[in-house]
């Protein structure tokens, strides 16, 4: 753009009117390359597309488009008769005196494999940044846009016309509203079948969410998640070419994509490899709130139009003035809920239509609460929506404390694989859902079936207790991380391998006093491993999954009950403190940032989720006696820097929900920038043929050199004197 350039300039007559073949995306028919212009590492270019297209017979209507003049290649405007510029070649930007020479370049083209030698071009073969391996957009996009989330709600007798100009009109009519638009996120994956596989940039796309409204205006589904034929989540990625392209100074650097030798981009290198950062998180409509002996709750916190504002926000007093007015006079306080029994709520977690709850003597209970929003219902939850003879959806334990699905978005193993399709088989670890029992250890549910479409095989039964000599006795809490259960007991942290689950489980780690002292709860992000026990936050880690090591970091909070992380952030949900804030951008150093209690307010927090509506970031509270607290952290007319990676929160509480009994509990929202876990498997489907996330080996290569992490710094070392281009054979 700051050129002069149009799409005309780089999309030719062939990309613009195609070759007589329909392609299934418009990237696999656009053929022109970076290199086709810019020359290649080794030399300059030839001017000579890949399907063999000659540019330099190629006109514009004021000339030939490009000329050779002085060694140097000039491009003609295809717009403006007046407007010419050079392209710099690749290889004159690595080249020691050359007038375009930029040591930065020299350093990433050059660099080898093992992450220390640079300076010549000898044995491409070495080359850690090949272009044969590594798309050019890779480190020269400066900024990348990610949707998060697309809401698509149908509604029944809604005449329209047809989106596409069919001429026709719909009766049943469906908006489409974009929740989170941002541009502060870079993820890497690997290219399609069609781009040859290389390493790219990936974005966020089409994370949609559907809901259902009948000619009665009953919802009779409400944000419901989509799932891939062959059991993908459908929080969909996609590699692609940003157009956002630039060279010099404001490109990627090295602290971009490998470990900072400062220690201060975990959470940036956990948004690269996609295994996410609960900042995009999604709470939706209804909070789900565990009252412990008083079941529990599902809370209206948000408005049910579009756009689809959190009550009490910012957001709400712009789009919904007269209704907001009218919250406030009410005193912030929610009203619309929907209460179920239970016996003893402690734990629960929110997939799909199915609410999963850790229930005390009565075990693990699954809700349905596909009907939560439907008016046409009067028992809106319910364990046997059809018949108690239909199916069963608990398995009695003897005390379940905690209950975890090892993602919250909805993940099938059980489906046919298409070859064609080229997806990943999935683990079949997800195919179930871990349940700690404090008399019985770590206890395995399959639970596929509630994602099958089939109504008539929903008989849960446990396929797994795991309790190798009473080490998980005690166990209040578990955490999937990969292929491994985090599990907190009375006695420390266990590690449980799932590698070969349900088949075989094995402890690989325990780590107990005086590392631990009676842990509660976990979080993990990328390399570190937050856990609160009876003494505060500390912090393990985790490099190695299956064995993680304490860093002796402690962050003295004694009512320390839950941790969430948020890219640089830990929410600490600290009892009659309220809700600490700690600053984690260095994981290891982590520094106190705010204890935040409503004016004393906030007396009570056992628990604390975070979601993302809409821009504005909000936690989500279990204040014990108190109930329910919304809290609004970041909205863009209170942080103007709220577009940035990590904005520091400025937390108010906006709404409340006093529930019948403590809260004490309140269910995770859904990843949205979550494509992979942190062994390797994806998650999340790709929407181009052959794309994926990095497998767990292309992960250590990133930052692990043997078994030891491997940083970097944006300052070049030392430049070799001096530098040598490959042999036309070497380059062949």
């Amino acid at each position: 753009l700051e050129k002069g350039m149009h799409c005309v300039d780089c999309h030719f007559v062939g990309d613009s009117h195609g070759d007589g073949k329909l392609y299934a995306e418009t990237r696999a028919a656009a053929k022109i390359r970076c290199v086709d212009c810019h020359g290649d590492y080794g030399e300059p270019a030839t001017l000579r597309m890949s399907d063999g297209t000659d540019l330099t017979t190629l006109p514009t209507g004021f000339g030939p488009r490009f000329q050779k003049r002085r060694g140097k290649i000039f491009q003609q405007s295809s717009i403006d008769p007046a407007v010419k510029w050079e392209v710099v070649q690749t290889l004159d930007t690595i080249t020691p005196g050359n007038e375009h020479y930029n040591e930065r370049s020299r350093l990433a083209k050059t660099m080898q494999s093992d992450g220390t030698t640079w300076g010549n071009l000898l044995d491409p073969a070495k080359l850690a940044h090949a272009s044969g391996k590594v798309a050019c957009q890779t480190c020269h996009t400066s900024w990348v846009t990610s949707c998060f989330g697309c809401h698509l709600p149908m509604a029944a007798n809604r005449k329209k016309p047809n989106l596409h100009n069919e001429g026709t009109d719909s009766r049943n009519w469906t908006g489409y509203n974009f929740q989170t638009l941002r541009d502060d996120v870079f993820m890497l994956g690997r290219d399609s079948t069609a781009h040859g596989n290389d390493v790219t940039t990936i974005r966020s796309s089409c994370a949609v969410l559907v809901d259902s409204q009948n000619q009665n205006r009953e919802w009779l589904y409400t944000q419901q998640q989509t799932v891939s034929a062959e059991g993908l989540a459908g929080t969909a990625f996609s590699p692609f070419f940003s157009h956002a392209i630039r060279g010099g100074r404001q490109t990627k650097t090295c602290t971009d994509c490998h470990l900072s030798r400062a220690n201060d981009n975990n959470a940036k290198m956990a948004q690269l490899l996609m295994l996410g950062t609960n900042f995009y998180n999604f709470i939706g409509r209804f909070a789900y709130v565990g009252m412990g002996r008083s079941g529990f709750t599902a809370v209206a916190v948000t408005e049910r139009d579009q756009p689809q504002a959190v009550l009490g926000s910012s957001l709400h007093s712009l789009a919904y003035p007269e209704r907001f007015d009218a919250f406030l006079r009410k005193g912030r306080r929610l009203r619309e809920a929907h209460v179920h029994r239970g016996r003893d709520i402690r734990s629960l977690q929110l997939r799909g239509e199915y609410l999963y709850t850790a229930s005390g003597a009565d075990g693990l209970v699954v809700y349905d609460v596909a009907n939560v929003d439907n008016k046409g219902f009067s028992q809106r939850i319910q364990t046997a929506p059809v018949s108690p003879l239909g199916q069963r959806l608990y398995v009695r334990t003897k005390d379940a404390a905690g209950v975890a699905l090892p993602s919250t978005m909805a993940i099938d193993p059980t489906r046919p694989r298409l070859p064609v399709n080229e997806e990943p088989a999935i683990h079949s670890m997800y195919g179930f859902v871990y349940v700690a029992d404090r008399q019985e250890g770590l206890i395995l549910v399959p639970a596929a079936t509630l994602l099958d479409g089939d109504p008539t095989n929903n008989f849960l039964e446990r396929a797994v207790t795991f309790n190798p000599d009473g080490k998980l006795t005690g166990a209040q809490s578990v955490t999937i991380v990969g292929t491994y259960a985090y599990v907190s007991t009375d006695r420390g942290l266990v590690v449980v391998s799932l590698r070969n689950a349900p088949k075989r489980l094995s402890i690989s780690a325990e780590i107990g006093p005086p590392s631990l002292d009676r842990p509660r709860a976990v979080a993990v992000q990328f390399r570190y491993a937050f856990v609160c026990d009876a003494e505060g936050l500390k912090v393990l880690d985790v490099t190695d999954l299956g064995n993680p090591r304490a860093t002796g970091t402690v962050v003295r909070l004694p009512e320390a009950n839950a941790v969430y992380l948020s890219r640089t952030y830990a929410y600490v949900a600290a009892g009659s403190k309220g809700l600490a804030v700690l600053d984690i951008q260095d994981p290891v150093r982590p520094q106190l940032d705010q204890v935040y209690d409503a004016e004393g307010t906030l007396t009570d927090a056992r628990d604390v989720k975070l979601g993302m509506t809409n821009n504005s970031l909000f936690a989500y509270v279990a204040d014990g006696r108190n109930g329910l607290r919304v809290v609004q952290l970041l909205s863009p007319d209170t942080n103007p820097g709220i577009y940035g990676f990590s904005p520091r929160p400025k937390p108010k509480l906006i709404a409340s929900f006093p529930t019948k009994g403590p809260a004490v509990a309140i269910s995770k929202g859904l990843d949205r920038d979550r494509a992979v876990d942190e062994s390797g498997n994806q998650l999340a489907v790709f929407g181009r043929r052959g794309a994926r996330p990095f497998d767990q080996a292309e992960m250590y290569r990133m930052y692990l050199r043997g078994d030891s992490p491997w940083t970097v710094t944006n300052d070049p070392p030392r430049a070799p004197l001096d530098f040598q281009a490959p042999t036309k054979s070497a380059r062949r």
